[in-house]
């Protein structure tokens, strides 16, 4: 591929993310013009404060969420599938979101059978709790990859930590009063608003700190392509850049898992999406790519979960596949070939 076509490719990208943040921020249960929008974007006074209101203090941190979200899923997705070579790897293949899952239902469910649980509702409890859910998960993987020199072997660990965290999800929810059920569920549909900027700029130190830890690991991923006996011979430290790897995924998909819920399928298909648009391997190209894509693709998203003009709000999690997968179907059945 040229680099005209890659350039051009970037170019769309920029201005179909800037697009359709905007556009995510007009639409919604109350239309806002787009002048009205760039208004209050750059500061200027609206013509109706209401509008100013609703847009800075709800549908702008719905935007950035929705950016950053998209973007660290699809980055994490890409580390995933490259490192176990295996395109049905995804950011949370590694059990991460089984573990936020876990120390959120400890909370909501585990609390409610102790009788404590209105001490352990608040946002931040349930915040906290999924972070250290990851947490400890991710521990239990690296500590398993220093013992384990077989890629695919930390794979399958990661499933198993996945079923046993679901296993006792399940206890919980059986012996779990309806109400401790539903607040569960609500978590597990996934959620892009009801962030304050505060908590918005800690989703962004996750989301930094990953970026740039997967930075450093991007050529090494270009020769673990052609496998690890190669990657050796070229002085690749393997077991150093696995870890790296997993450390930036987990910092990723862990975060925002913490602030925004489980979210399905933009991390694992959004790599094959870039890589059926510019089919190349390098990931110094893949890496950017794919954070545009997820972030334009999220935006679509919840575009689409907000139904422009009705009060009605879909789960972004039952969006993200719903309208997603298909795509993915489509576009393989036309090139009939998975680029990987």
């Amino acid at each position: 591929m040229s680099v005209k076509t890659i350039r051009l490719y970037f170019l769309i990208s920029i201005i179909l993310l800037l697009g359709f943040f905007i556009l995510n921020i007009s639409l919604g249960s109350v239309s806002i013009p787009f002048s009205e929008t760039l208004k209050s974007l750059f500061g200027k006074n609206t013509e109706q404060t209401s509008i100013d209101y609703i847009i800075k203090h709800y549908r702008l941190p719905k935007a950035i969420t929705a950016v950053l979200t998209g973007s660290g899923l699809a980055i994490s997705g890409l580390l995933m599938q490259t490192l176990f070579k295996n395109p049905l790897a995804g950011p949370y293949v590694l059990g991460l979101s089984s573990g936020a899952s876990l120390g959120v239902a400890l909370v909501i469910m585990g609390g409610g059978l102790l009788g404590f649980s209105a001490l352990f509702l608040s946002e931040w409890a349930v915040i906290l709790a999924a972070s250290l859910g990851s947490f400890l998960v991710m521990l239990a993987v690296i500590a398993a990859s220093f013992r384990m020199q077989n890629t695919m072997a930390i794979l399958i660990v990661g499933i198993m930590f996945a079923a046993l965290t679901g296993a006792i999800v399940n206890v919980l929810s059986y012996f779990s009063s309806s109400e401790q059920l539903q607040k569960y569920v609500f978590w597990s549909f996934g959620s892009l608003g009801n962030l304050s900027f505060t908590e918005i700029s800690f989703l962004f130190f996750c989301w930094l700190t990953g970026l740039i830890l997967s930075l450093f690991c991007l050529k090494n991923l270009n020769a673990l392509l052609l496998g690890e006996e190669y990657a050796k011979s070229m002085g690749i430290h393997i077991e150093r850049n696995r870890l790296i790897v997993i450390i930036a995924t987990s910092i990723l998909a862990g975060g925002i898992t913490a602030f925004a819920g489980p979210i399905a399928f933009v991390g694992l298909a959004v790599p094959h999406l870039v890589r059926l648009v510019i089919p190349v391997s390098n990931h110094l190209i893949l890496m950017p790519a794919v954070l545009f894509a997820g972030a334009i693709l999220m935006l679509i998203c919840d575009i689409i979960a907000q139904i422009p003009g009705s009060e009605l709000t879909l789960p972004i999690n039952a969006v993200t596949s719903i309208f997603g997968a298909p795509i993915v179907i489509w576009l393989l059945l036309r090139r009939k070939k998975l680029v990987f």
